[in-house]
């Protein structure tokens, strides 16, 4: 396996997944943005920097809970305060790292943990790094002091994480009293699910318990994955005046410490597995947030799918009423009576549908005036009906958005007011019902060149001849009922004579048609503006489906690049850890990168061999 391929296939995930939005609040996306979140971090902070810096010196990050005991054991550990302890809770806010002198460089630049400061002083910040030197410390070992997981202070807590997940090996701190706790074990589950190194120090455990605590402790550790984690009990003991740990509880902490620091190919095992580790969790962590930005994607579907239905019903229903007979009513109706002359002639009409159609033009007394007003009356029934169907949509959308979480969110969010109408949308109407009267005229313009010196067509005129199509084009489908037949069903009939007594009867089937599909395509064009403000809401979300293909390829690269076995891990030389004169316990040993231990009790002297063969 190539590292520079590694590291490209690694840095392709990590840009796909810091491009990951999840702005709408459905179930599970806040959690799916703190993974993505976390896995950028992690990649920042430990995955990239260590492949980069294979032989670097192993980062063994102390954690744990609140008064656990994790500055006492490091400054034990050491031999001399360099984390201080305290009775306030939370003690430690800003991480503190202790190294050898000679590893300074390592530490010193950004190598690991990037986005933090460095400092030589104790400082009271989490967002810098404490730098200490111990020349007693082993070469190739730092530890680094962490917050407590469950401090009551975020950037604390944030923090811990931070460090846990940039660490090559967890020496994980809890006591007797509390390694029950439900936090702890989120933190030793995340650990064993990417198969990180973790050892597990039970602190403070009463000498009377020190039979019971560890092995129950043990037991759940190998029932939870952590089967390979080695085990220290430390038992509860006064301190000394500087608040160290006596030599006695700590020493096969920092044998184990030793050895481990004691040979590079222990140590880079160590590495190996976590780092591994980290990667096989990335592979299959990165799909799920793969599979979140889908789950947007649905929903947004969803709501641009009811949007879409809403305004597609307002089209259906204006194209409906705008052939069944609908708008031969008030205004319109009279107009056009006024228009083809008396009421009296109408009803005549009704009783005498069969005369000429000569006879029927010579009936019409309009004149100029009259076909204006004709098509001032067209012009405001269509309006009132798409106006009022515009605004039922824009009820019906925001109705159906408002029924679901994300859409709920995206109406939050939005600049626009989807409740209503645009206030453009009123204008945007009157300009398109103008437009198709002025598209009518010139279809009845065009189509009637070769008659325009027959008495006919000079009776009724462009203007009138153009009214008459708007009428015939409002009653195609016959949905006229009871008394609207005897009224505006006359009406309509009257106007269709009108025309095939100018055009002919086929010409004016295609007038009717042509005129209709224009009505139509203009309705459909001032709704369709309305429905973008709802897409425009949908895309000020950011959300982007190529966003999930793009972690799915990420994920594959990165797999392809691995192979199906992962990183291949060499084998060490064996350890082990004896207690002295004690043959009942079976000591921890190192085989690989694999962890075997049982408990090792703090109760007496401890002596640590390295088996070279």
């Amino acid at each position: 396996m190539s590292i520079a391929a590694l590291t490209e296939a690694l840095t392709h995930l990590r840009g796909a997944l810091a491009d990951v939005r999840l702005p709408l609040g459905l179930p599970g996306a806040s959690d799916a943005a703190g993974s993505a979140r976390s896995m950028v971090t992690q990649l920042d902070d430990y995955v990239l920097p260590r492949l980069a810096t294979l032989d670097a010196p192993l980062l063994c990050v102390i954690g744990g809970s609140t008064g656990a005991g994790k500055s006492t054991l490091v400054n034990s550990l050491v031999g001399r305060v360099v984390s201080r302890p305290g009775v306030i809770r939370p003690t430690t806010r800003s991480p503190v790292l202790v190294h050898h002198p000679d590893d300074l460089d390592s530490f010193r630049s950004e190598r690991i943990l990037p986005g933090l400061g460095r400092s030589f002083e104790q400082v009271n910040d989490t967002s810098t790094l404490q730098l200490v030197a111990e020349p007693t410390l082993p070469r190739g070992l730092a530890l680094l002091d962490a917050p407590d997981i469950d401090s009551v202070v975020h950037e604390n807590r944030a923090l811990a994480a931070q460090l846990l997940s940039a660490a090559d090996l967890w020496l994980f701190v809890t006591s007797a009293a509390r390694y029950a706790d439900a936090v702890p074990w989120e933190y030793l589950r995340s650990a064993a699910d990417r198969a990180a190194a973790v050892a597990v120090v039970l602190d403070r455990v009463p000498p009377a318990a020190m039979s019971d605590v560890p092995p129950h402790l043990g037991r759940l550790m190998t029932e939870r994955g952590l089967a390979s984690s080695p085990l220290f009990a430390v038992p509860e003991t006064s301190v000394d005046e500087n608040g160290l740990l006596p030599d006695a509880a700590v020493s096969p902490i920092r044998g184990w410490l030793a050895a481990l620091a004691a040979d590079q190919a222990s140590r880079q095992a160590v590495v190996l597995q976590t780092l591994d580790g980290a990667i096989s969790s990335l592979t299959v962590r990165a799909p799920q947030i793969a599979d979140a930005v889908d789950d947007q994607m649905v929903a947004l579907r969803q709501l641009r799918n009811d949007a879409d239905t809403s305004f597609t019903e307002a089209e259906r229903t204006i194209g409906v009423q705008t052939a069944d007979g609908t708008l031969l009513r008030g205004e319109v109706l009279a107009r056009w009576q006024d228009f083809i002359g008396t009421g009296e002639f109408m009803r005549a009409i009704e009783q005498k549908i069969g005369w000429f159609r000569d006879k029927v033009v010579a009936a019409v007394k309009g004149e100029p005036k009259q076909a204006g007003e004709v098509k001032l009356a067209v012009e405001s029934g269509l309006e009132a009906l798409v106006l009022e169907e515009g605004a039922a949509a824009a009820e019906r959308a925001e109705a159906a958005w408002n029924a679901h979480p994300a859409g709920r969110e995206v109406l939050a969010q939005t600049r626009h007011d989807l409740a209503r109408p645009s206030a453009e949308f009123p204008g945007a109407v009157s300009r398109a019902i103008r437009d198709w009267q002025g598209d009518v005229l010139e279809l009845v313009s065009d189509v009637g060149q070769s008659k325009r010196s027959t008495a006919r067509y000079l009776a009724l005129g462009v203007n009138g001849i153009g009214v008459a199509l708007m009428v015939v084009v409002f009653s195609q489908t016959a949905g006229l009922t009871g008394a609207e037949v005897g009224i505006a069903g006359g009406t309509a009939l009257l106007a269709q004579r009108l025309l095939e007594a100018v055009f002919g009867e086929d010409a004016v089937r295609q007038l009717t048609k042509r005129a209709k599909l224009q009505l139509d395509a203009r309705i459909a064009g001032v709704l369709k503006a309305e429905l973008l403000r709802y897409h425009a809401a949908l895309a000020e979300t950011g959300a982007d489906a190529t966003q999930g293909d793009a972690l799915r390829e990420a994920v594959d690269g990165l797999v392809a690049t691995r192979g199906p076995a992962g990183t291949t891990i060499t084998a060490s030389p064996r350890r082990s850890v004896e207690h002295a004169g004690a043959s009942a316990l079976e000591a921890p040993t190192y085989e690989g990168a694999v962890i075997e231990a049982p408990v090792v009790e703090n109760t007496e002297g401890y002596r640590v061999e390295v088996d070279r063969g």
